[in-house]
């Protein structure tokens, strides 16, 4: 069955490996008869800061909140343009794919501003204007998927579990776990390009391959499996009960 897609991807050269990459998944899930949308955030010029110039309708004049102020501008439509336009492409989409190089042991400062700007109050948090009863596996943007596509320039042994740099996985739990299982989104497993600053044609190439095996498996592969806020685990809604995963702390604990 025909599914839609967003690719956003961020890197300023167009002739990048994260370009390339991006392309590749279009390719690879076009060929299976999908729709894909992409945002390409430097070719956009999407504006990164979220600040007030993204409320031009306020509650309160006197006091910023970003909380109260999303959530009146997301609810009236006074949303900027450029911001209402990425959201119907969320909403639209059936998985969103993330392509981006990992700068600093995260996204680029435009992504993260993507996801500041377009996750509104009541759309990937606050749904149905009930706080957060609605979370980690629940939310606005339950029934899609999500997965990471990440290039590095170290070599994948320094993203292993005895690693220099810390495991990937752990590294990108504020992304996977915090941004996208948050608002209810299923998250597959991240694909990693390491030592992109040495990659030669034939690794861009097997990269490009490996990228399209995993968009030939992105409705189908297993999501990562993130405790559900609300499936018992936290009876309070904020801590893990204690006869579950007993032990165990930090970030393994949220797996089941």
């Amino acid at each position: 069955m025909s599914k839609t897609v967003l690719i956003v991807h961020a890197h300023p050269d167009p002739a990048s490996l994260t370009a390339q990459l991006a392309d590749a998944a279009h390719d690879a899930l076009r060929a299976q008869g999908h729709a894909v949308l992409r945002s390409d955030l430097y070719a956009l010029g999407w504006k990164a800061v979220y600040d007030a110039a993204d409320f031009p309708d306020r509650l309160d004049p006197a006091r910023l909140s970003f909380v109260a102020e999303s959530g009146h501008a997301f609810r009236a439509g006074t949303q900027p343009a450029d911001v209402q336009a990425e959201q119907a492409k969320l909403l639209a989409a059936d998985a969103v794919v993330f392509q981006f190089p990992l700068w600093w042991f995260g996204m680029p400062a435009i992504m993260k501003g993507w996801i500041e700007r377009v996750f509104a109050y009541g759309l990937a948090y606050g749904h149905k204007d009930a706080g957060n009863r609605h979370r980690y596996g629940e939310g606005g943007l339950a029934g899609k998927r999500a997965m990471l596509s990440v290039t590095t320039g170290g070599p994948a042994a320094d993203y292993g579990p005895r690693g220099v740099n810390g495991q990937l996985d752990e590294l990108l739990f504020p992304i996977t776990h915090g941004t996208l299982f948050y608002p209810g989104m299923e998250v597959l497993p991240t694909l990693a390009v390491h030592g992109a600053g040495r990659i030669d044609g034939a690794g861009v190439e097997d990269a490009k391959a490996a990228l399209a095996a995993r968009m030939r498996g992105l409705f189908d592969d297993p999501a990562i499996p993130y405790r559900a806020q609300n499936g018992g685990d936290y009876p309070d809604r904020h801590q893990l009960a204690a006869d579950v995963a007993p032990g165990v702390t930090g970030l393994r604990a949220h797996l089941r």
